[in-house]
């Protein structure tokens, strides 16, 4: 079980421009939480304009409570996004936000998670229950509010939402596995079965998980500096560098080439 929140910057597009405009930081939930939650993530702003932040959705759900200095707390859950996510941000405000592990957020929603995947819920339509507002307080305060909550929700252990947790965690440090079919033999299982399991339990399919998490390091990669774009779409598993450019821009938008440049 990891110790310490991920320090990667993975989905998140131009992060040292995130960082420079916001204080954005990442903590662990209680232990007995961490099964399910990979991390709590805590965004605090003052801008004197609108700032936008993009980012490639990682196969995770969030819940997510959103407040204004000049408005009530919101809170909603979010299914996986399988389109670039944007959100604008202004004036002065707080997100408190849980990102559930992949089949994490199945044992309290107690349902498939596919019914999730593309939307965004208020909180209350999803039948969960909240204690009153989160994001006031210290980081401390916020993340023990989150614990509590979380806690409160009574999340069922499911061995199946713990093997698809555990399959997409090998998805994403195994850039080796590129095929859906030879993932599953791997396994034992059949190809039929892994994709019912990954879409009742994490939302998208085993082959969506793949090519995210390829693409994601695509993009922190491009982040780190200069890069033989050949070489990464083989390594990756694409068939040529075409294909990387054209998934790469359909996700986020803009050419690999226009990313890098972007970030100078």
């Amino acid at each position: 079980m990891r110790h310490h929140p991920r320090r990667d910057s993975r989905g998140i597009l131009d992060p040292g421009r995130l960082l420079r405009r916001v204080r954005f930081r990442r903590r662990l939930p209680a232990a007995e939480l961490r099964p399910y939650v990979e991390h709590y993530w805590l965004i605090d702003w003052e801008l004197t304009e609108p700032f936008d932040q993009r980012v490639v959705p990682h196969p995770a759900v969030n819940v997510v409570f959103h407040g204004q200095v000049d408005g009530p707390e919101t809170a909603e859950v979010a299914g996986v996004g399988s389109e670039l996510f944007t959100i604008t941000l202004h004036g002065t405000g707080r997100v408190s936000g849980v990102q559930f592990r992949p089949g994490g957020f199945r044992p309290f929603w107690r349902r498939p998670v596919a019914e999730l995947t593309g939307q965004r819920r208020p909180l209350v339509d999803a039948g969960l229950p909240t204690d009153g507002p989160v994001c006031p307080g210290t980081d401390y305060d916020r993340c023990r509010r989150l614990d509590a909550l979380l806690t409160r929700w009574a999340p069922e252990p499911d061995p199946l939402a713990a093997e698809a947790t555990a399959l997409v965690e090998e998805i994403r440090a195994d850039r080796t596995l590129l095929r859906v079919d030879d993932f599953a033999r791997q396994h034992g299982v059949s190809t039929r079965r892994l994709q019912r399991l990954f879409l009742d339990h994490v939302g998208v399919g085993p082959k969506w998980v793949i090519r995210r998490y390829r693409l994601q390091e695509a993009i922190e990669q491009a982040a780190g500096g200069p890069i033989d774009w050949a070489t990464l779409a083989a390594d990756l598993g694409y068939s040529d560098q075409a294909h990387l450019v054209r998934e790469f821009t359909a996700v986020t938008g803009v050419s690999p080439a226009a990313y890098a440049r972007s970030l100078g």
